[in-house]
């Protein structure tokens, strides 16, 4: 739901009432990922998507249904023989879809919203829904933000909604979208409660160092992948606006420098194109020390035997040095600036999602496959 939160948004502004198909669970070649939706509005006009096409009839109908009812609904499809392209998933997978209304003076119409309005924003939050469980406790919502602070709730056990506010806020510290199972009394006790759990957090950091014209191509492919992108270079005359119309932001300063106090995380990319051991070698050394998702360096082969040596010169141990990425990219017999970019982001999509860079034909690999995802919490279990 949170993924199409920027319409929602308006929607609830202007006083629609909807219905939102959210992706719960998948298996097998199912193209959304968990927190993936569709919603219908009263009109029926229908935004996002929850199958890539293949369900999406069948659950605009389910959609229409819930607005008129006012029932939440979890639906299975999976493929059939009978139904492959009527009703479902002609790749083969399954896919686990709950549908909930969204109506004018619903209880959890102004947490929904709460939700909607910080993912908007782009602010961290995460929203917890009951996707299977007692009937008076479907239809609720309860949001949590990074500082602990909660809204709405289920209205059963207080010790409920704080176990749920915990768990979800160890979502969101993750960044995870995903299923919780769980007592309606807070643990295992009482009957079973299953809970999807969405996560918003801000768009990952792209740092790219180096304003020559493979940064300006690399800057264009992050923003197509949804990374918030920072160009650096200590050279003031490059590192201009004009070069980088797209990139959210330019710094003029000693890459190591900048590096040493900017914020990065467990997402974030680094891609190093300074090309120059004097701005090279200091921002490795630091880099490869952070608890970053990549770090990416360009250079010939010989160049890049040359910069594990002054790396090692300095302190860089071996372990640190088999976290870079170098020579960046994969192997596309990419020339041009944009055909390198492309090669450096497949490999940081490979690294992220656990692929392995192979050709898909021939190949006896996963299709869609996820390096971060887990399975369904459950309380009291070891994970």
């Amino acid at each position: 739901m949170l993924d199409i939160a920027e319409e929602l948004n308006r929607w609830v502004e202007r006083g629609r009432d909807f219905a939102v198909a959210t992706v719960v669970a998948v298996g097998g070649s199912a193209p959304r990922q968990p927190g993936a939706a569709l919603a219908v509005d009263a009109d029926g006009t229908a935004i996002g998507s929850v199958s890539g096409g293949c369900v999406e009839g069948a659950v605009y109908e389910l959609c229409r249904q819930a607005l008129e009812d006012g029932e939440s609904v979890l639906e299975r499809f999976g493929y059939s023989d009978e139904d492959a392209f009527a009703v479902g998933l002609t790749c083969g997978g399954v896919i686990d879809i709950l549908v909930t209304p969204v109506r004018a003076g619903d209880p959890a119409r102004p947490v929904v919203a709460a939700a909607l309005a910080a993912a908007a924003n782009g602010e961290a939050a995460a929203v917890a829904r009951i996707v299977s469980g007692p009937a008076d406790l479907t239809g609720r919502a309860l949001v949590v933000r990074p500082d602990g602070s909660c809204e709405g709730g289920f209205g059963a056990h207080p010790e409920l909604d704080r176990t749920v506010a915990a768990e979800a806020g160890a979502f969101l510290d993750a960044g995870r979208t995903g299923t919780l199972e769980i007592g309606e009394q807070g643990s295992r006790c009482g009957a079973p409660l299953t809970l999807l759990v969405e996560s918003s957090v801000p768009p990952p950091r792209m740092i790219v160092f180096g304003a020559i014209d493979f940064a300006s191509a690399l800057v264009r492919i992050g923003k197509f992948l949804g990374y918030h992108v920072t160009v650096c270079d200590a050279r003031p005359v490059f590192a201009t606006r004009t070069r980088f119309p797209e990139a959210d932001e330019i710094v003029v300063e000693w890459p190591h420098t900048y590096l040493e106090r900017t914020r990065v995380d467990g997402r974030t990319v680094l891609g190093v194109l300074t090309h120059d051991a004097k701005f090279d070698v200091p921002l490795l050394q630091l880099a490869l020390r952070l608890p970053v998702a990549y770090v990416g360096a360009m250079g010939s082969r010989r160049t890049h035997l040359d910069r594990n040596e002054r790396l090692r010169e300095v302190g860089v141990t071996e372990l640190e040095l088999a976290r870079l990425r170098s020579p960046i990219g994969l192997d596309l017999g990419a020339r041009t600036p944009e055909e390198t970019a492309l090669s450096i982001a497949s490999e940081i999509v490979a690294n992220r999602r656990g692929g392995s860079g192979v050709a898909l034909t021939g190949a006896h690999t996963p299709i869609h496959h996820d390096a971060t995802s887990a399975p369904t919490r459950r309380i009291g279990s070891v994970a």
